[in-house]
């Protein structure tokens, strides 16, 4: 598939976000607990709301430049019933909603904040289901269609808002940015582990669809010698990437690289001093990889389609 960096750019600043609101409201809870010393930041929780609204809105902003007619956006929700794409529409601006009322919440005081925060969580995991049954329930795409694809949806999401919430509490609640770091670092492991089944399922995918069914002729031997057009057209350009196998490889590996191996020693070093550069620093390198591994996440899934244009004469 072409991958489309408007989708990229929604699905990994949205799940950050996403996985921030989790880290508020589990430091909440925790801390209503005792589990955990509440933090001293009077606006901590309200601040770490806004820029959780922030980033989903950021991410929400940039789904616009995937629509052919903007204006016609509002029209994407008719088909909720059937559509995980239309329950995604309605998911990310409920979940804004919930998370900005909860940030106001404590703002204002504090009072009703844990039935909110609950809200805002329910909204948050079922925005992160109805984004990865986006691609999961596409059963001609095997790359995708797999219950891992709704898992690390939520698993890459949660890893890097957690990050998020380690280095915005090394600046705000330094107290807690030894917890956040040590979950992160978990749940960064754990992300590893979840994507690197995919990749190895995916590697042993047996396809359903060959160049022989494509044109329904068994010949054990047949080889395309050209697509049967001159130039590109709709189908080479929306459902094939045009990159090199080499290229797609290395994307792999940078970011296993970045979105895992050096966050996880950022996150084990600085957090250990809850040192805010180097926390920050995790975040930023693990959010650029998370966005390479939505490149490749599109790229890998290969469209049956794509059958038909394996060469250009």
């Amino acid at each position: 598939m072409n991958p489309a960096f408007s989708v990229i750019f929604l699905t990994t600043l949205s799940g950050a976000g996403q996985g921030l609101l989790l880290a508020l409201y589990g430091a909440e809870v925790a801390a209503r607990l005792d589990v955990i010393d509440a933090p001293a930041h009077r606006d901590f929780y309200a601040l770490g709301s806004l820029v959780a609204v922030g980033l989903a809105g950021l991410g929400l902003v940039a789904s616009f430049f995937h629509l052919g007619r903007p204006g016609r956006a509002w029209r994407s929700v008719a088909m909720w019933r059937t559509s995980w794409l239309s329950r995604e529409v309605i998911a990310l601006p409920a979940f804004m909603a919930a998370t900005a009322l909860y940030g106001l919440a404590h703002y204002l005081g504090g009072r009703g904040t844990i039935a909110i925060g609950l809200a805002a969580t329910v909204m948050c995991i079922a925005l992160f289901v109805c984004t990865g049954m986006i691609y999961a329930c596409i059963r001609f795409l095997q790359e995708w269609s797999s219950p891992l694809t709704v898992v690390n949806f939520f698993v890459l999401g949660t890893a890097s808002g957690l990050t998020l919430a380690a280095a915005f509490s090394a600046r705000t609640a330094p107290a807690l940015a030894r917890d956040f770091a040590t979950i992160a670092l978990l749940t960064t492991f754990a992300g590893l582990c979840t994507r690197s089944m995919s990749l190895v399922r995916n590697a042993r995918l047996r396809r359903r669809s060959t160049i022989q069914t494509a044109i329904g002729i068994r010949h054990p031997q047949i080889r395309q010698k050209s697509q049967g057009a001159m130039g590109g057209s709709f189908n080479t350009r929306e459902f094939f990437h045009g990159k090199s196998l080499a290229f797609v490889r290395h994307v792999k590996w940078a970011f296993l690289l970045t979105a895992f191996a050096i966050p996880l020693v950022l996150l084990y070093v600085a957090g250990a001093r809850a040192s805010a550069p180097g926390l920050s620093s995790a975040f930023a390198i693990q959010l650029l990889g998370l966005m390479a591994e939505r490149w490749y996440f599109f790229a890998e899934a290969k469209h049956p389609q794509n059958l038909y244009y394996q060469a250009i004469s």
